[in-house]
């Protein structure tokens, strides 16, 4: 079959001739894939960077870690791949598939469930979104930032502030649900002072934060309070765009009713694993569907996989491989 390969120093995946995948259990199904979104994750694995990478060997192999494909019958199915997904045909496991409803191409239904699970996992699970929140989405610029305005507004959200570097894409997110927009500026002041001040008028209640580094320092200066009593707002942190360190003050620990966690592989239980394959993709896919959940893809072949990996897509937009 062909595949998209990564070889051991090589810095960008080859189009190749692979040996087909083998089913090793009655758990396990052979499938044919129609397409797979390339993400940060998929590049960061690829290099052996990522948590979920360490120890594992660094051999000849197939990349691509999810994607839409069809069942012997004809079904089509998004699925997690047991084996690398940027091949014609894949091995996956029977009960981490989710069926994808007519009318969702192939493009989106391959882009969204990654945005899905960095964005409705966070609200869901870690920051326990309420109906009436104050949302602030840091980095919302991005393709799963604007997954997550629109997620957050679905599950109840009040207001919604967005921060981002790209003014053009703040803006078209007052257009996806955001209510206020703190452009991030190299003033740091600048980005406080709004922050603050929208904090004062709407306590922010959950922060999803997809930069980390810098800005989130910033954001969590800003919570600090004065000693009166103040809101619970629940700070997640998703991904780490600007950096992986911060600096935290002691004073806003105890100055703020504030939880900080994280939601990433490895801190979901597995029941709530369970329900984002049984409850959260359905919904979401159903959702774009019907034309509630908007993004935007950008879509290549895989015979080129070498010349794109490293291509530059549009702000807001999921680069995806068609098989």
């Amino acid at each position: 079959m062909k595949a998209a390969v990564i070889y051991e120093g090589s810095g960008a995946p080859e189009y190749v001739d692979f040996p087909e995948p083998e089913v090793k259990n009655t758990d396990e199904l052979l499938v044919s894939v129609k397409a797979s979104a390339i993400k940060h994750l998929d590049k960061s694995r690829a290099r052996g960077t990522h948590y979920s990478s360490a120890g594992k060997p660094r051999v000849a192999r197939v990349i691509g870690g999810d994607g839409i494909c069809t069942l012997a019958d004809g079904t089509r199915v998004y699925s997690m791949g047991i084996t690398g997904m940027l091949a014609e045909r894949a091995v996956i496991e029977k009960r981490r598939m989710v069926p994808v409803p007519e009318g969702l191409d192939d493009a989106t239904a391959a882009a969204l469930p990654n945005a899905v699970i960095g964005a409705a996992m966070a609200l869901k699970f870690r920051a326990n979104i309420q109906p009436g929140d104050t949302v602030l989405i840091n980095g919302a610029t991005g393709f799963t930032g604007r997954v997550a305005v629109q997620i957050a507004k679905y599950y109840g959200a009040k207001t919604v502030i967005a921060t981002g570097r790209n003014q053009r894409s703040l803006n078209e997110l007052l257009n996806l649900g955001a209510d206020e927009m703190v452009p991030i500026q190299p003033d740091d002041a600048q980005f406080m002072n709004r922050v603050k001040a929208l904090h004062q008028i709407n306590p922010v209640n959950v922060v999803i934060d997809y930069l980390w580094g810098h800005t989130a320092e910033l954001i969590l200066s800003s919570l600090k309070g004065d000693g009166s009593f103040s809101a619970n707002t629940r700070y997640v942190s998703v991904g780490s765009m600007t950096g992986d360190l911060i600096q935290l003050s002691a004073a806003t620990l105890k100055s703020v009713n504030l939880q900080l966690s994280g939601s990433g592989l490895g801190s979901w239980t597995k029941a709530q694993v369970d329900l984002l394959f049984s409850a959260i993709l359905p919904e979401m896919f159903q959702l774009a569907a019907s034309g509630r959940l908007k993004i935007q893809t950008s879509k290549v072949k895989l015979a080129d996989i070498a010349g794109i990996w490293n291509l530059e897509v549009p702000d807001g937009h999921r680069l995806v491989v068609m098989i």
